[in-house]
């Protein structure tokens, strides 16, 4: 064996460990777009959610039963999206 087919079978062991490591990372593409597009959703409610409660705690401080809905409100709403992330 010389260094040209060497070269050709380590190339083609780096190139098919590439390809194997980049579908273990990167499964999101391999989801429908529905899903995506679900998640993405939930994730900005629940970001406006969160604000929202952090600016009603500050704010209005004696509100302490719409902080605790809102907040528990976002936190179910993320809920949701951690799990459409794991089953699709």
């Amino acid at each position: 064996m010389n260094q040209e087919d060497v070269d050709k079978i380590i190339a083609e062991a780096v190139a098919e460990s590439k390809n194997e490591s980049h579908k273990k990372w990167h499964k999101a593409k391999s989801s429908s777009h529905n899903v995506i597009t679900t998640r993405r959703i939930l994730n900005w409610v629940f970001m406006v959610g969160f604000v929202a409660a952090v600016a009603i705690y500050f704010l209005l401080p004696e509100q302490r039963m719409l902080f605790f809905s809102i907040g528990f409100g976002a936190i179910a709403i993320k809920l949701v999206e951690f799990c459409l992330r794991f089953m699709f």
